[in-house]
């Protein structure tokens, strides 16, 4: 049995106490913001990153070992386990390596190797076997085949018997795990990937032309372009091949099962093996190299929604105030929700400043009446069709105002699926569609956080071939990205929505429905501890949940601050010496600095802890986000026709994969910034220099109106690029190289 602490410490550079510590507490229930935020003495401070890779290894390792326990066990009944292969079985580290020692003992249906046995020709295969050495005597091998020459088994020539004894051996071959690894290896290090457009699709007629003719290596192929060719694949336009060098792997197996100087064995060895790869190990082996490279794949991508589904809930909200939110539209009218400064509905109204001059002045008669009555200060505008042409409209009607409100530009991804679900029926029983749609554009200007933990993130548009990707990882790597982004913000226990609560350390959906409803009939929460009145709501999710919980303006202003509140007591005291109230919290703070830490030290709360009270004090209530700025579209620019190459403008990043990042820049199609053209420098990711949400200035490089296609540019006019990013050669298209014995041993010598 695997020490799985003591590896999970050497593989991950921590301490043993750190690994124990950090287990026993996700054993405990404790959830990974919890265990990260509140328990930094116990882990050794570990990061949310580093406790989510020490979870997930740990999860792996774990059904690594129940898997390994089921195959001793089936191995064992078939007689067949010897102690160096129980060696081998409970030495693996990977799954993999774990499947291929089990496949020899793994049940399979009548192949042919197991119909030639029952035809009693395994005594045959043992004997061309005893002559496979470097000093056996030649003996004549259709000889011996016409021993085992019976009408009744069905074996009516010599051919017939040396033919069943190969598929014997070659099934033999096939199963070793040795060679299966090894050839694994040599696809992935040396295998290429190409791909060509089927015959019945025209050049130019797919969104996959620079697919038509392409070769990559395996090994270094790009995440997104590997996930195209397998998009491409599924939908019957592209055909996608492993190409690799058959002889440089059949040179390999003869070096490691051909032992003999006979000439008629090694032909027959050879023959053998030839059918062994092609027939048992070819396509599988293939499958697993291009599923492996998918899984790499998978991750990537997964990663980079990860970071843009990051920064997108953590930008920076324009502030609860009241707001006019509009749902843009050219036939069916804009549709106009007034919220106000908690985000509570109030008013909606349908204008249409797009159809006849009277109908235009009607809706900025309403439109003003509607700003002066509930004194709007933000305006939400919706960046779907008729965005534009109605961000110029209420620019107009601003300019007649003296008191002017400001005017946003929203990117609505998801509004129209969130405005349709359950959870806006819910919230909104007695409005449409269209009403619910303008609420959450105006909600997610207030406070984007909590509004998009309603939306499903996959309809947010942040993604990158997030469709094709692993769905059961994915879905658990957003989850946790949500989770992480909430409580690292913190929740307003009297207005957050049950969505939002749903997200925070140790609330189920349950226990959210439950707070809502204490806080429906009990009217606002005063104070933390008033939590354990909720129903359901015990002493563990209350210990998992207070720290995140924010009360303000309650009874304790700790209540208002990430303290939590088994920490009070030793504010408590730090206030008792300085001889401060409660209520000058940043005071404390301020004369914490000069007394020390060190004194407050105890045996549950020590110096990372106190350091973390101490920040919290210096700003109580303060929102860690970044301070809220917003783009402004250059007037007269509101469609694609509108560009002219070598125009700067101002833009929204929408988006960042990792061949460069999308710009909304106000013409209803997002252009694209390539990686080479973010930076005057060269980078290699392009969440070095942008993120999701962040105001930028381009430049026009080219408009292909027909493909709605847009080229942007983040480099300066003037910039010369280096000579290796500007002018690199053409890579040759890489071809497979025929590889002798000697280079495989170079490459892969120790197995050879």
């Amino acid at each position: 049995m695997l020490n799985i602490p003591q590896l999970l410490a050497n593989e991950l550079s921590l301490k043993p106490f750190q690994v124990t510590n950090a287990l026993e507490l996700l054993a405990e229930g404790a959830t990974v913001p919890f265990i990260a935020r509140y328990r930094k003495e116990r882990t050794g401070e570990m990061t949310e990153t580093q406790l989510r890779e020490l979870f997930d290894r740990y999860t792996y390792l774990t059904e690594l070992e129940e898997r390994k326990q089921t195959i001793l066990q089936a191995i064992a009944q078939q007689g067949k386990l010897t102690p160096e292969l129980e060696a081998q079985i409970e030495g693996c580290l990977q799954k993999t390596e774990l499947e291929d020692l089990y496949l020899p003992y793994r049940p399979k249906r009548r192949t042919r190797a197991t119909i030639a046995r029952e035809k009693g020709l395994e005594l045959l295969a043992e004997f061309i076997q005893s002559l496979n050495l470097p000093n056996a005597a030649a003996r004549s091998l259709e000889e011996e085949a016409a021993k085992y020459i019976s009408e009744e088994k069905g074996i009516a020539t010599v051919a017939e018997a040396l033919k069943g004894a190969a598929d014997i051996l070659a099934e033999e071959v096939a199963d070793r795990a040795e060679h299966r690894a090894y050839l694994r290896e040599y696809l992935m290090e040396s295998g290429i990937l190409s791909s060509r457009v089927r015959g019945e699709h025209a050049e130019g007629s797919t969104k996959f032309e620079m697919y038509r003719s392409y070769r990559a290596k395996v090994k270094t192929i790009p995440s997104h372009n590997l996930l195209a060719l397998y998009r491409g694949e599924a939908e019957g336009i592209l055909e996608v091949e492993l190409e690799f060098d058959e002889e440089a792997v059949l040179a390999y197996l003869e070096s490691r099962e051909v032992r003999t100087r006979i000439a008629a064995i090694r032909q027959f060895y050879r023959e053998m093996l030839k059918d062994a790869f092609h027939r048992l190990m070819k396509t599988s082996l293939i499958s697993e190299v291009r599923n492996a490279k998918k899984l790499e794949a998978d991750i990537e991508s997964i990663k980079t929604f990860e970071a843009n589904l990051r920064e997108l809930l953590l930008a920076a909200p324009a502030g609860m105030k009241p707001t006019l939110a509009i749902d843009p539209g050219f036939r069916t009218g804009c549709k106009v929700a007034v919220l106000d400064q908690t985000g509570k509905f109030l008013e909606y109204q349908t204008i249409f400043p797009h159809q006849s001059t009277n109908q235009r002045n009607e809706a900025a008669r309403i439109l003003t009446y509607l700003i002066q009555k509930y004194a709007v200060e933000l305006i939400a505008i919706g960046n779907g069709t008729a965005g534009r042409e109605t961000d110029e409209f209420v620019a107009e009607v601003l300019n007649s105002l003296e008191q002017k409100p400001i005017k946003v530009m929203v990117n609505e991804a998801g509004a129209s699926v969130y405005s349709a679900s359950a959870v806006a029926i819910a919230e909104f029983p007695d409005q449409d569609v269209t009403v619910r749609g303008a609420i959450s554009i105006g909600r997610r200007l207030q406070d984007p956080l909590a509004e998009l933990v309603k939306i499903d993130p996959k309809s947010i548009g942040v993604g990158q071939y997030q469709h094709d990707v692993d769905q059961k990882l994915l879905k658990k790597k957003l989850d946790e990205t949500v989770e992480s982004c909430v409580n690292y913000v913190g929740v307003d226990l009297n207005t957050a929505s049950k969505e939002l609560l749903t997200f925070v350390s140790g609330i189920t959906p349950t226990i959210a429905n439950n707070i809502v409803a204490y806080r429906n009939e009990n009217g606002a929460f005063r104070d933390r501890r008033q939590l354990l009145k909720v129903p359901k709501l015990g002493p563990k999710t209350f210990e998992q949940a207070a720290g995140f919980l924010r009360i303000r303006d309650g009874n304790n202003p700790l209540d208002n601050t990430a303290v939590h509140p088994e920490s009070y007591s030793v504010v408590e005291a730090i206030a008792a010496d300085l001889q401060l109230p409660l209520t000058e919290i940043t005071a404390i703070a301020a004369r914490l600095k000069s007394a020390g830490l060190k004194k407050y030290v105890t045996d549950t709360v020590g110096e990372p802890t106190l350091r973390d009270i101490l920040s919290e004090l210096e700003k109580p209530g303060r929102d860690p986000r970044a301070e809220f700025k917003y783009a402004t579209f250059k007037e007269g620019i509101k469609e694609i026709s509108d560009l002219k190459v070598g125009m700067e403008l101002e833009g929204v990043v929408t988006n960042v994969a990792n061949f460069g990042a999308f710009v909304d820049i106000g013409v209803h199609q997002d252009g694209l910034v390539h990686i080479s053209q973010l930076a005057d420098r060269f980078i290699s990711d392009p969440q070095q220099v942008v993120k999701v949400g962040q105001v930028v200035k381009v430049r026009v490089l080219e408009v292909n109106e027909s493909l709605k296609r847009i080229s942007l540019s983040m480099r300066s006019a003037n910039h010369q690029p280096p000579e290796a990013q500007s002018r690199k050669p053409k890579d040759k298209k890489p071809q497979p190289q025929s590889a002798t014995l000697d280079d495989l041993k170079a490459k892969f010598g120790k197995r050879i």
